[in-house]
């Protein structure tokens, strides 16, 4: 298969939408009949949001889905009703490339999450009337936040699937369509391959096994349903992700010699390394947001990082971080590579791919500087600021054993955010032209394996509450292998 297809066909900028088919006489009452619908399903459904939290006996799981509903309803007919009435008093009713395409990622993603919340509302029902006595065991808080997350998530992968198939077939450019890209990998002699394969062969699997185990205690263990550690079970979720999204191929490559990657691939795995690299940036935040409520605000505790909003903070950051990938990865869809198709890297990283492109990424390049001077040095500067507002409140009353209290609570994450923004700054901030590719590669490699890696052990070997959950969770396979002994 080449790598590199031509192309004849027109360039597509805009589609041309046919609108309604309704008489011209007719257009000022069926907009005014729309408009009013629209705004009736817009003030409505946020009317029962506003009810349901404002109205403690509505907090239930049953009000809880109809919360989520009524807010995907208001989303899924904003997707299409505002384009549908602006065009109805146009005569040229168009619509970018790029907005088509972000108009059916959302149309799909909320349609689906649609789909997914009716359903959960009907075993919410079946719950309620065939098992009454199990009601409140079965549909408990945190179970009804964990199937709401899930379908936001599986929706989101599904629609970015469809539309990532999409653009293969909408061919945009009648120059050259790249249909694979070739990757250089790791800059590793021959002779070493295969050390260096088992060794990161290694850390991956301790990667996953450290952090699945972190997440399997967090769960086993009722002392640790906390707020910190509901974050750090996420951090673990997104650790692994952003691992597996480009470790496994980086070895496949290591054991093959066409080191090759589909287009559609290459930009799922940037939106995907993105999407989680995001995550774990803002979760890292709320995790030193949530140390400086504990320390400098302990009687408050309880109520500031009550569940509902620990669940609401950390379903917020998945959803905004998906939305901020898909904007990246559909600005870089519009972007050609003509001839060159090898990158100077072992994944698809954005910046190298803007900087092989043979077309104006002004555009991607700006967003690129807004984006990561707010939304990468925002959730650092959140973090810094929560540690001085700490120390300073630990040096109004300086005592050794308070010291070491707060150091023990707030080491090791500490020690992660400094390997994760020490590893992210050498990459993206001091990173120049003098710099060589493969100290920038080394750079990645820290971040994007060896960090992931080592916060299982970090928050394991310095964490009195994992230590306990650990043995107690040794013990219960001692029990059990001498149970099924017997």
């Amino acid at each position: 298969m080449s790598s590199i297809q031509r192309n004849n066909t027109t360039t597509v900028s805009e589609f041309l939408l046919m609108g309604l088919p309704i008489p011209p006489e007719h257009q000022g009452l069926f907009f005014t009949l729309f408009l009013v619908m629209y705004l009736a399903t817009v003030v409505g459904n946020l009317l029962i949001i506003l009810l349901i939290r404002m109205d403690s006996r509505l907090h239930t799981p049953m009000y809880f889905f109809l919360s989520h509903l009524a807010f995907t309803d208001v989303s899924f007919s904003s997707v299409t009703v505002p384009k549908m009435l602006m065009d109805m008093q146009r005569i040229h009713k168009s619509i970018p490339y790029a907005g088509c395409m972000s108009q059916v990622y959302f149309f799909i993603w909320f349609g689906s999450v649609d789909n997914l919340l009716l359903a959960v509302m009907a075993y919410d029902r079946y719950v309620a009337i065939c098992q009454p006595l199990h009601y409140t065991t079965i549909m408990r808080q945190k179970k009804c936040a964990s199937l709401v997350s899930a379908s936001w998530v599986y929706a989101c992968l599904r629609s970015l699937l469809h539309t990532l198939l999409l653009v293969r077939v909408i061919q945009r450019d009648n120059k050259t369509t790249v249909s694979e890209f070739l990757l250089l990998g790791l800059p590793i002699p021959p002779e070493h391959q295969g050390l260096f394969f088992t060794l990161f062969l290694v850390m991956y699997l301790a990667t996953v096994l450290g952090n699945l185990l972190i997440i399997l205690l967090i769960r086993m263990d009722s002392r640790l349903h906390t707020p910190m550690y509901f974050f750090l079970s996420h951090l673990a979720i997104t650790d692994v992700s952003f691992s597996s999204v480009t470790v496994p191929k980086m070895l496949k490559d290591m054991q093959s010699i066409h080191k090759s990657i589909p287009y559609a691939g290459c930009m799922s795995q940037m939106y995907f390394f993105m999407w989680f690299g995001s995550v774990d940036n803002i979760l890292l935040a709320l995790m030193a947001y949530d140390r400086y409520v504990a320390i400098c605000q302990p009687l408050h505790y309880a109520t500031i990082l009550r569940q509902e909003k620990c669940v609401s903070l950390v379903s917020a950051s998945w959803v905004f971080c998906s939305l901020r990938s898909l904007l990246h990865t559909l600005l870089l869809i519009r972007v050609s590579f003509c001839d060159n198709i090898t990158i100077p890297h072992f994944f698809c990283e954005l910046t190298v791919l803007l900087k092989m492109s043979c077309s104006d990424v002004s555009l991607n390049e700006w967003f690129l500087f807004i984006d990561v001077g707010t939304f990468v040095f925002l959730p650092f500067i959140t973090i810094v600021c929560s540690y001085i507002r700490i120390w300073a409140t630990v040096m109004k009353d300086p005592s050794a054993k308070r010291f070491f209290k707060v150091l023990s609570t707030c080491g090791s994450h500490l020690l992660v955010v400094s390997l994760f923004y020490g590893t992210i700054t050498e990459v993206y901030v001091f990173s120049s032209p003098s710099v060589s590719s493969a100290k920038e590669i080394a750079a990645s490699v820290m971040y994007m394996i060896v960090t992931p890696m080592l916060n299982p052990f970090i928050y394991s070997l310095r964490n009195r509450d994992i230590k306990q959950a650990l043995k107690l969770f040794v013990n219960r396979m001692k029990s059990c292998s001498s149970n099924n002994l017997i």
